[in-house]
């Protein structure tokens, strides 16, 4: 072989690979999924306004199971769960599976307030349904689309409904970008809808809806992750989270 091509030859193969240095600053720059619950402990989670997660959430086998509570002294109270930490620009991927005639819920931009009761009072709620056996307020203004599973709960209606039934897992993704003012919600691998989280066209979702009232919703870009005690059984797996940048 020519010396010359031989030179060129090796210089283009040094060239188009990447050395370790490279590979690792690559991989600084991507996001991570970063796992939110380990499957065996409630690690990582507490009660809404502070608290050890009481005997009704529990982590069995990789799931995270809520019973709600069946004695009189426990009925009443709420036993919604949020993080520990607090996310800004980020995707959540989880699995859900309701009971029959089930309800609940997942939030984000949680903040936690000795004033305030509910995680609703400051975090948007991506709906989680018994789809075929769904009871819906008749007095309510919007379609009972805004209050099926994956719409963003009197805010924003899914384009379709793909859910599965009661006691079958669902997967969904949540995409929240505030840099970007855009997110989305992807249901069992359809994009389902679309919308703004913050600025003058998220205003006026709000000024729409029930929430218009509520001084705090919908007004931190930083908050908790949180799930929802909405009185019925309701089980979560494969929880995890990436940052956006």
């Amino acid at each position: 072989m020519n010396p010359l091509i031989y030179i060129f030859t090796f210089i283009l193969l040094v060239g188009c690979n990447p050395t370790k240095k490279q590979k690792k600053e690559a991989n600084n720059n991507e996001t991570e999924w970063v796992s939110l619950f380990d499957g065996e402990t409630l690690n990582g989670w507490h009660i809404y306004n502070g608290g050890v997660p009481e005997k009704f959430w529990t982590a069995e086998e990789g799931v995270l199971k809520f019973n709600p509570p069946t004695e009189k002294k426990d009925k009443g109270r709420s036993y919604n769960i949020v993080t520990d930490d607090e996310y800004t620009n980020f995707e959540l991927s989880i699995e859900w599976k309701i009971s029959e005639g089930g309800n609940s819920g997942i939030f984000w931009g949680v903040v936690e307030d000795p004033d305030l009761s509910e995680p609703y009072y400051t975090g948007p709620e991506v709906q989680i349904l018994d789809i075929d056996k769904a009871k819906y307020d008749s007095s309510r203004e919007k379609e009972d689309e805004f209050y099926q599973p994956g719409a963003l709960y009197d805010l924003s209606r899914p384009s379709e409904q793909v859910a599965k039934p009661a006691g079958m897992w669902n997967h969904v993704v949540i995409h929240i970008n505030h840099e970007k003012n855009h997110g989305h919600v992807v249901l069992n691998s359809v994009k389902i809808h679309e919308f703004p989280i913050n600025g003058v066209q998220w205003e006026k979702m709000i000024a729409g809806s029930k929430f218009k009232d509520w001084s705090k919703f919908g007004t931190y870009k930083t908050g908790k992750i949180g799930l929802q005690d909405h009185g019925n059984p309701v089980a979560f797996k494969n929880i995890k989270i990436k940052n956006l940048r």
